[in-house]
């Protein structure tokens, strides 16, 4: 097994279409046995696809990506995990525990029964992502829409509960203003601010995760979906789309033949307040 990261001295690269190095790691037994760093040379989206199914790419980790190259990866028949960042050998780290979750996955919850369970996992907190976006044009307007941000923020609910905050980490976000990286109500608070500004925003869930689809709750039989006998309600795990792209999802019924899973996400139907500070535009 191959992953390929998007790759910027030792950190995750944030821009798909304009990488310059991949870092390769070759995997056996679940375990890194070896890594190097290779060139793009120079080719955009579309061709890049085809360089890591040349070099015989099994996955690929990255930060911002569009639609049309998301395509052509699964094309190439890459599988996608958007939406990472920070350290590249720690991303695969995670990846390798079941602990990186796609932006991507989130754009599409299309399901076939006899896919297998992904890596189980025990829980997952939003981290800052926040992703789902698919690389359509953004529904908004403003200086900092197709720039890269660096924004600190504080999220937390109607009740003062805190979920999330890039100070605790001690590191700001990076991301694409518009590229879809972000929720919506995220992204366009942050399209026309100015480098030091801080604004409070609430967002509806419409502005966030949405609410709540019922098509996304998932019966399959146990028998056709390997590794399920093991699952417990509550217990969260990878399935595959039809893009071969994992989405989370949480057992939520099993009997002694159904396993019933929720691939909403968890902060879908929920209103969310964000405390954001522009750091950096380039």
């Amino acid at each position: 097994m191959k992953i390929a990261v998007t790759y910027d001295n030792g950190n995750i690269f944030q821009h798909f279409g304009k990488t310059e190095s991949f870092k390769v790691y070759e995997i056996e037994d679940n375990k890194v046995v070896s890594s190097e760093v290779i060139g793009s040379n120079g080719v955009g989206h579309g061709a890049l696809a085809g360089l890591l199914a040349e070099q015989s790419i099994d996955v690929l980790i990255c930060g911002g990506i569009g639609g049309g190259a998301q395509s052509a990866l699964a094309e190439a028949g890459v599988e996608l995990c958007s939406g990472a960042q920070g350290d590249a050998d720690q991303a695969v780290e995670a990846y390798l525990k079941g602990e990186l979750v796609s932006a991507g996955a989130n754009c599409d919850h299309h399901h076939e029964e006899g896919h297998s369970c992904g890596d189980h996992e025990e829980g997952h907190s939003c981290g800052g992502n926040c992703g789902g976006g698919c690389g359509a044009q953004p529904a908004f307007t403003g200086r900092n829409v197709g720039k890269t941000c660096k924004t600190h923020y504080r999220g937390t609910f109607n009740d003062g509960t805190q979920f999330d905050s890039s100070y605790d980490r001690g590191e700001p976000l990076e991301f694409i203003c518009g590229a879809g990286q972000m929720i919506k109500g995220f992204d366009a608070a942050v399209a026309d601010m100015e480098v030091g500004q801080e604004v409070d925003v609430h967002l509806m869930p419409e502005e966030a995760y949405g609410m709540p689809d019922p098509n996304a709750i998932i019966p399959m039989k146990i028998e056709q979906l390997p590794g399920s006998e093991d699952l417990e309600v509550g217990q969260q795990v990878h399935l595959y789309n039809q893009y071969g792209q994992p989405v989370l999802v949480k057992v939520i019924e099993k009997d002694e033949t159904t396993i019933t899973f929720d691939a909403n996400h968890e902060m879908a139907g929920k209103e969310l307040n964000f405390h954001i500070e522009l750091v950096e535009v380039r």
